[in-house]
């Protein structure tokens, strides 16, 4: 029988988006690699047309440059739009997510401090409404466990915190924090339950924006991300100490390490 693929233009682009990406940020296309449209066609099975538009979007990334006589040329990490989601999705799929989680914390710590700081100060009714149904619902599925829908309630609530800062520069970066925080969840850095303590420390800047109290709605935005800053190096160890004793346990096992 002869399965007809039901792939539409918008995944095959998708698909070989992703795929290239990924293959770039880990470091399988090194900066200087070159490849060829022929050659992306042949490999994904897709049109010059649908290769060209895939290329266009690594281009405006920054991370491919495309020359006449020379062909499609991988850039140096250093050149692309570290910003772009779709660039911080692709790294956290790779093996050094613990180490780019933390490093994106150390952005967020410039950045939702002081939109709480702002929203303190300009947020109006609705956002604090918001910000407050956000971290209610945080509780509930937190205690239930329903990663998902904490995942969700966490994204509405750090949208609104940026959205109510005021400031648009904060805003433009509601999806970069956004694939923060479900990178981890989706790469199992989460706890089955999230902590009772970080759930808290949301209400409590809901709460310091809703009464104006920049210096408080500020200080717990900084100890939530010091929070997932700490769990994510928690984690990141623990693998590594499973890893070793795998391998540890392995080595003892194969017959060819041990002495004669």
């Amino acid at each position: 029988m002869i399965y007809v693929s039901q792939a539409t233009p918008n995944d095959l682009h998708d698909r070989v988006l992703t795929d290239l990406g990924t293959r770039i940020t880990s470091g399988e296309l090194a900066a200087g690699s070159v490849l060829t449209l022929d050659g992306i066609c042949t490999d994904h099975g897709v049109s010059r047309t649908l290769a060209r538009e895939v290329i266009r979007v690594l281009e405006s990334m920054g991370m491919v440059s495309s020359r006449r006589r020379v062909g499609i040329t991988v850039r140096p990490a250093s050149q692309w739009s570290v910003f772009d989601p779709r660039l911080i999705r692709w790294r956290l799929d790779g093996h050094d997510r613990a180490a780019f989680l933390l490093t994106l914390s150390e952005l967020r710590r410039g950045i939702e401090p002081v939109a709480a700081s702002l929203a303190a100060l300009r947020a109006d009714e609705h956002a604090c409404r918001v910000l407050a149904a956000a971290a209610s619902d945080m509780a509930v599925h937190g205690r239930s466990g329903d990663l998902s829908a904490y995942l969700l309630a966490d994204k509405i609530f750090h949208q609104a915190l940026l959205n109510a800062s005021g400031n648009e520069m904060f805003r433009s970066l509601a999806d970069v924090v956004h694939e923060v925080l479900a990178g981890r969840t989706h790469h199992g850095m989460m706890p089955a339950r999230p902590k009772p303590e970080a759930i808290a420390l949301h209400d409590d800047v809901a709460r310091a924006i809703r009464l104006g109290d920049a210096k408080a709605a500020e200080t717990a935005m900084r100890e939530i991300i010091d929070e997932a800053a700490e769990a994510v190096a928690a984690e990141s160890a623990a693998s590594a100490s499973a890893e070793a004793s795998e391998s540890a346990s392995a080595s003892a096992e194969d017959p060819s390490t041990r002495q004669q």
